[in-house]
């Protein structure tokens, strides 16, 4: 790390050629730059100066939208770059530490604690999310569970097999085609937001929606599990039905204990469960998921797996909103989801 004289100096003549080896960040305006950010510069006294956009955001420091200095081309990220590429075309076989060391140069304790501070997760963690990935493709392509687990570089199906909700969100042979082979029970309850879908397999809920009408409400379950059987139920509300019913009504302020079966790419599901963490009278930006998940670049991603996401309220994504506060699109409707907002005691940015 080169002295804070020097890191200055450097800033001052806006040289890029420092760029990546810190971020400058000013206390006046909350927000941190690259050394070459061509914005006004601010008195000595109000810049802190930090290592990495990790630092600086821990210090409560946001990104300039002008530099993006969450980008910054550094020789760090350029190495990061090499080994994702490596990854990839290698997924199928063994990686080491000592693979990823010949690749780069770099020793494996300093790989390993940047590539996870860069990536969210370590480069095993890495791999096996591309091996989940392909295997996906190939289930969909119709290939057999024991040839696609053998072809993403495993010996045997008891890996995939072996906590599979993890890795795929439900059994791999229930994932090929659009839910075949799964039986789907839901019924629709008056709530108060309007009516309330719930469907369910015998292992949780797959589908959650709501709506002013029935009929939107089934033809969405239908599209999304098209090969299911799927089963209408009358009657009493089967005990998670009445959860999310008691949920809405105030009688609880948890669904935590009721299981979900859901089906998406490894970048939903990583969204999905941060969303899950977001605390309820809590919110966060798009950016703060993207960020939280080791993507800071990838905030319209994150909205798309907010929209993409099956069950409502037990994944919350009603919790994220945009960056200056204000509500922003939601399968169910604005109103909806300010309502849903209330109902958690979230004081609501007025726009």
């Amino acid at each position: 790390m080169i002295e804070n004289d020097a890191m200055w100096k450097a800033f001052e003549a806006r040289d890029a050629a420092v760029d990546g080896r810190f971020v400058v960040a000013v206390r006046t305006t909350g927000v941190y730059c690259r050394p070459s950010c061509p914005s006004r510069r601010p008195k000595r006294e109000n810049v802190i100066f930090y290592p990495d956009p990790e630092a600086a955001e821990k210090g409560g420091f946001r990104p300039c939208l002008r530099c993006k200095p969450e980008e910054t081309n550094s020789p760090q990220l350029s190495w990061v770059k090499k080994i994702c590429e490596y990854i990839r075309r290698n997924f199928e076989r063994r990686i080491t530490l000592e693979d990823l060391e010949k690749v780069t140069g770099i020793s494996s304790p300093h790989l390993q604690r940047v590539f996870k501070r860069v990536m969210g997760l370590t480069p095993r963690q890495y791999q096996e999310v591309c091996r989940i990935d392909r295997l996906k493709a190939r289930l969909r392509d119709g290939e057999s569970v024991t040839k696609a687990v053998n072809n993403v570089g495993y010996r045997s199906t008891s890996w995939i097999y072996n906590n599979s909700k993890a890795k795929l969100g439900m059994n791999p042979g229930i994932y090929k085609h659009a839910g075949e082979g799964m039986k789907i029970r839901y019924r629709i309850v008056d709530s108060p937001l309007g009516r309330l879908l719930v469907a369910r397999t015998r292992h949780g809920v797959c589908y959650l929606g709501i709506w002013d009408k029935d009929d939107p409400l089934e033809t969405a379950l239908r599209r999304e599990y098209s090969s299911a059987e799927i089963i209408k139920d009358d009657g009493k509300p089967d005990p998670w039905t009445k959860k999310v019913l008691e949920y809405l009504v105030g009688k609880t302020t948890r669904l935590s204990k009721v299981p979900i079966e859901v089906v998406g790419t490894g970048f939903q599901v990583k969204v999905w469960d941060e969303l899950r963490t977001i605390p309820r009278e809590s919110t966060k930006t798009y950016e703060d998921v993207a960020r939280s998940i080791g993507r800071p670049t990838a905030a319209r991603a994150v909205s798309r797996a907010c929209a993409t996401n099956p069950v409502s309220l037990l994944i919350p994504c009603h919790r994220v909103v945009r960056k200056d506060g204000g509500l922003s699109g939601y399968a169910w409707g604005i109103e909806r989801k300010k309502t849903l907002l209330e109902i958690e005691g979230v004081k609501l940015h007025k726009d």
